[in-house]
Order: C-alpha cells, then structure tokens, then sequence
C-alpha cells in the first residue's frame, strides 16, 4: 500500500512540473505579447492571476482566504508571505489582485520555459552578489514609482531545515515600504508545506489556507524603525504559523 501511495505521489508531482510546462507553453504567444513592453504589465498581470489558479485547481488546490482588511485596488502595497513552497508564487497570484511585481531567486531563472518569462517580469536577484542586491532595489523603486505593488518572501530562501518554522527576514523589503510611505501586507500562508513542500514524496491535493492580516502602515516611519517594522511582522506571521499547528 506505501508503495502505491508513493508511486501515485510520483505522478502527481511530475503532473505539477508537466502542467507549469505546457500551460506556460499554451499561452506562449499571449506571453510574449503582454511582456514585450512594461506598459503591458497590468494585462500579464491578469494572465499571471488566470494561471496562478489554473495550477492550483490542477493540482487539486484550493484557496480559502480570510482576509482582515481591503485591499484597495489601485493603490501600492508591499507584499510579504512566509516562504514554504514551490506553490507559494502560483498562490500569492492567485489571491492577489493588484498588480504585482515579485522578487525572486536569480536561480527561478534557469527552470524551463517559467524561467524565461519569470526574468521578463519578475526582478531577480543573486543573493551572493552586493551589486545585484543594489540593482534589485533600483529596479523595485522604479516599479514602485511607475504604481505597481511589489511581492517578496522576505525570508529570501526556503529554509532548508523543514523544522524550521520561519526563517528570519531580510531587510529589502521593508526598507522599500518605509522610503516609499507603502503599507505592508503581511500574509500566511498555513498549508503549502504540508500540501507541495520540497521533500519530493510527500504531499497532497486539498486545501490552501491564507490570512491576509491588517496592514502596518508605514506614513511618518524612518528607516530608522526597520528592524522595529521587521520584527513586529516576523512575531505576527511566526506566531500565527506556531497557533494553527498547536491547533491542528
């Protein structure tokens, strides 16, 4: 019975890479068309948002979003999320609606076909690199000041360590908040871990649990307050994570 179970895990997730690839594929020539130019971006953003859910209700997922206060639809937030999955990016797509840029691992870069079109959007960093770092932030201000939103896991990686609840969080992301006077979004995401972690026998469909919290408004803050900002977000999202498995 453990070994069908696991041969039955092993199609699953390579239907997952299989269905990233071809839908990816399918909608190749809209891709190109709607990430030729920056002025397209809202419309990408719309197909992102539509395959975002594709994914998820292929894989058998579903999100059930509480959510604590509106997200105004043509405002700038800053978006930040604990980072679990390989599914977090297909979730935060599909329950953000605001357009959003992400932040991300120069390595998402190399995966086929998701890859190319993750660079023509996305704003990739080499974390080993300090001018990367400083371009990254360049870039992301000008995303900013041109009205988008901006999403980054601000633990930077997923931790190796799977015991390890929530990574500590890099600064970049609430400095950018703080210099451009943005809310902060914090959200949870509770169940991608248990549902599609990077452990590849384990795993199922069901569904996918978010709460997007009140924002920490950010109007009068200083870089000053940063770490404060840091880790009063950190305490929130990791005290959450600690409650729902104490609850489980």
């Amino acid at each position: 019975m453990k070994f069908i179970s696991g041969i039955l895990i092993l199609i699953w997730r390579i239907w997952f890479y299989g269905l990233v690839f071809f839908t990816i594929l399918f909608a190749l020539p809209v891709l190109l068309i709607v990430t030729s130019h920056e002025k397209f971006y809202k419309s990408f953003y719309k197909v992102a948002n539509a395959w975002g859910k594709t994914i998820l209700f292929g894989m058998g997922f579903w999100a059930e979003v509480q959510q604590l206060q509106k997200i105004e639809p043509l405002k700038s937030y800053m978006f930040v999320a604990n980072h679990t999955s390989m599914i977090d990016i297909m979730l935060m797509l599909a329950v953000v609606k605001n357009p959003c840029v992400f932040v991300g691992k120069e390595e998402l870069t190399k995966i086929p076909l998701f890859g190319y079109i993750f660079k023509r959007t996305s704003i990739t960093v080499n974390r080993s690199d300090s001018r990367s770092r400083k371009e990254v932030y360049d870039e992301a201000q000008r995303r900013l000041n041109n009205g988008y939103s901006i999403c980054i896991f601000p633990e930077g990686l997923v931790p190796e360590d799977e015991s390890v609840v929530l990574a500590p969080f890099k600064n970049g992301a609430f400095r950018l908040a703080i210099e451009h006077q943005i809310p902060i979004v914090p959200m949870t995401f509770y169940d991608c871990k248990k549902r599609f972690s990077y452990t590849f026998f384990s795993g199922s469909p069901g569904k996918l649990r978010v709460k997007i919290h009140h924002f920490f408004e950010t109007n009068g803050f200083t870089l000053k307050d940063k770490d404060i900002l840091k880790n009063a977000i950190f305490e929130l999202i990791h005290d959450d994570l600690i409650s729902d498995t104490s609850n489980t």
